[in-house]
């Protein structure tokens, strides 16, 4: 039952709306059920994140959500600390990812030209937790995975956010609560 309505900043991966997430002005307030942001807000500087997060309170619902997603900073400084910032994390459709591409970008990409490739800031748990709650979210449930990744499941004020997480742990996504209980 959802109707899909992919927005991007880069008009070559052809999205139905070009805008930043930082001004979500072609979307009208209130208009959307969820936001799915996979790997975008560490494209942002860090003073533009709380923008964003503002953008995506404007246009979701009072029963709505935003499901984020982002490279895990403590995750990554590890490996980088143990192997070393040129070691191979995993292989992407776009080629071999390093420890050092995961804080600032994938470089491949970027010698190619894709400047929105750049990384610009980055996210532990506890700071994505703590801008969600800053940005106005009513409630915040957040976690990591070990694909070395920082999720957080920000909610509106009468999103159900029970049935929410049960279908996110359904999935094999399990967040929580700030103070580490269970959601």
């Amino acid at each position: 039952g959802w109707q899909e309505v992919r927005l991007d900043i880069d008009p070559e991966v052809r999205p139905d709306i070009v805008a930043s997430i930082t001004d979500l002005g072609p979307v009208p307030a209130g208009s959307c059920d969820a936001i799915w942001c996979s790997h975008n807000l560490e494209h942002l500087c860090a003073h533009e994140v709380p923008r964003a997060l503002a953008e995506f309170r404007r246009v979701l619902n009072p029963s709505g959500f935003a499901l984020i997603r982002s490279p895990d900073l403590a995750a990554v400084c590890a490996i980088l600390l143990e192997r070393g910032p040129d070691a191979v994390v995993y292989r992407s459709p776009a080629g071999p990812v390093t420890a050092i591409d995961m804080l600032y970008g994938h470089s491949a990409s970027i010698a190619r030209g894709n400047a929105y490739m750049r990384h610009g800031t980055g996210f532990t748990r506890d700071r994505l937790d703590r801008l969600c709650r800053e940005a106005g979210f009513a409630s915040v449930l957040t976690g990591c995975t070990e694909s070395l990744e920082v999720w957080a499941a920000a909610f509106m004020p009468r999103a159900d956010e029970g049935r929410i997480a049960g279908a996110l742990r359904a999935a094999g996504l399990r967040l929580t609560e700030a103070a580490g209980e269970p959601a």
